[in-house]
């Protein structure tokens, strides 16, 4: 399958960089050429010639080095693979990557280059949990960084947890993932995404504490596998995910009409927190305080997006699966919400203070449909965007 294929191959500086050697053979079994490229930190774990020796190719190791630049620049080496990978990706490396850093080999190659980049983080349990690190991850898959992994684990330090970068294996199949067409290849996605924002008055409005991260990251996984995502998204906190059709939208109405517009779809994911009500009538001007007591606000009902497609008898997706962010009774009150809004599947998880989730980089959730529910371990919003991507790749291929 990856005959004739190009890859670029940084090697970071981590434990984890053994398994490059194998990754090495294992590409080249079948029919990738790999030219490898590897960090000043990443000698101190794998020598240049083993990496040569295995990958066939000459080791890329100096940023000025005057011989290279005259037979291959740096900015022609970034570009003449149909992939680069980075494995390990340290943390240092991917918070490189995220803030434009271009002071060595690696990093310089990671900003020139127009190619697809996978990356296989690898790190410390407590790395990888750290804010900055799961902050990092979710800008990267914002830019449209593929990610593999990292596994669960004991590591080399004696602790136990994710950080362990994927098997290379794992990462051959990652890799001929992103250079295949993929299994969403001709399916159009609809994907909602973040709070809405319903005025009261022209500097007051109505919220929620969504950030927008779960649904940027299902955007980003469903793109990742080949589909043609059109992203509609309210005011969140993180930036929208690169190669998808962005609509941005304030109001529940508003992407109500985004929605309708961006149909027919084969599936729609609707992993907004829109807000049920708004004022019934926005006030032009601020509204002022007076000696009179407080403002009456009188409320309306948003309309329902999701059970408003659900329920559709012309250009209803094949596909539609809704999201309930619940705080009590979890499990009862989503099968509930499903069975009433008419969809295919809801993704429920446990919003309430005391998860952290709502705004937060991990999700626990529970997927149900008509064959019942199946209860995900918690995980990074990232993952649960994987699984929940490859779950609806499944479903629309068996269909």
């Amino acid at each position: 399958m990856l005959q004739g294929k190009r890859i670029l191959l940084i090697i970071g500086g981590g434990i984890a960089a053994f398994k490059s050697l194998d990754l090495i053979r294992r590409l080249r079994e079948r029919g990738a050429s790999v030219t490898p490229v590897l960090t000043k930190a990443g000698t101190e774990f794998v020598t240049p010639l083993s990496v040569s020796a295995l990958a066939g190719e000459k080791v890329y190791t100096d940023l000025f080095d005057l011989t290279d630049e005259a037979e291959m620049g740096h900015i022609q080496l970034s570009r003449v693979a149909d992939l680069v990978v980075v494995a390990p990706a340290t943390a240092d490396l991917m918070a490189k990557m995220v803030g434009g850093h271009a002071n060595d080999l690696a990093s310089t190659l990671l900003m020139a280059t127009d190619t697809p980049v996978l990356i296989a983080p690898a790190m410390n349990v407590r790395m990888w949990d750290h804010p900055a690190t799961q902050r990092n991850l979710a800008q990267l898959l914002a830019d449209g960084i593929m990610v593999t992994g990292p596994n669960e684990g004991d590591m080399a330090c004696g602790e136990f947890g994710p950080g362990r970068m994927s098997e290379p294996m794992e990462i051959v199949e990652a890799v001929q993932n992103a250079l295949s067409d993929g299994p969403l290849k001709g399916k159009r996605i609809v994907v909602t995404s973040g709070p809405t924002h319903e005025p009261i008055d022209p500097v007051r409005y109505i919220a929620n504490r969504s950030s927008g991260a779960q649904g940027t990251a299902i955007a980003s996984a469903l793109r990742a596998l080949g589909a043609d995502v059109v992203f509609v998204t309210g005011p969140a906190d993180v930036p929208p995910p690169q190669g998808v059709e962005v609509i941005k939208v304030e109001t529940a109405r508003e992407m109500r009409q985004a929605v309708l517009d961006a149909l027919p779809a084969d599936a729609g994911v609707f992993a907004a927190a829109v807000a049920d009500w708004r004022v019934a009538t926005e006030a032009t001007s601020k509204i002022k305080k007076t000696k009179d007591g407080l403002p009456t606000l009188e409320f309306a009902e948003n309309p329902d997006i999701l059970a408003e497609v659900s329920q559709m008898t012309k250009d209803r997706p094949p596909l539609v699966v809704g999201f309930a962010a619940e705080t009590d009774d979890v499990i009862a009150n989503a099968t509930a919400k499903r069975a009433r809004k008419g969809c295919d599947w809801i993704v429920a998880n446990d919003v309430s203070p005391a998860t952290g989730i709502m705004g937060g980089s991990e999700n626990a959730v529970t997927l149900i449909s008509a064959d019942g529910s199946e209860a995900w371990p918690r995980m990074g919003k990232d993952a649960v965007a994987r699984q929940l991507a490859d779950h609806i790749a499944a479903h629309l291929g068996a269909d």
